[in-house]
């Protein structure tokens, strides 16, 4: 099976020694995001609000370079600072999609990098 390395430059690049995604035959797994702004290369956003969307749309950004959409994900992984910003994450994560969700989990974990409070992990399939 050969793998090919997905790179945007709309998206944040990796900061450390990763791929912003891999496809691998038909599936695409795109590293976890944070809400890195990859204009600035900072973390713009001032709450979970703005952190969920950047976190979505850098997603997005590798899908699209795959040539893949939200529709074409499978499986998420949600990783918060604190549990109690779950309803918060999921209503935004929740706009990104229509139709069928795909499988996911969401758990709490002690930090994450640049010192947000989410990060989101996916994998996709090719049609």
């Amino acid at each position: 099976m050969q793998k090919k390395i997905i790179q945007t430059d709309n998206a944040p690049a990796p900061i450390g020694p990763y791929n912003q995604a891999v496809q691998a035959g038909n599936l695409l797994f795109i590293s976890g995001q944070v809400a890195i702004n990859p204009a600035t290369g900072a973390v713009d956003a001032t709450d979970t609000i703005g952190e969920t969307h950047q976190v979505m749309h850098n997603l997005k950004a590798i899908l699209s370079q795959a040539g893949l959409d939200f529709g074409n994900v499978v499986k998420t992984t949600i990783f918060l600072t604190d549990m109690s910003l779950f309803a918060t994450v999921n209503e935004v994560y929740g706009k990104y999609f229509s139709g069928d969700f795909p499988a996911r989990e969401t758990v709490a974990v002690k930090g994450l990098p640049k010192n947000v409070n989410v990060e989101i992990s996916m994998i996709a399939v090719l049609p």
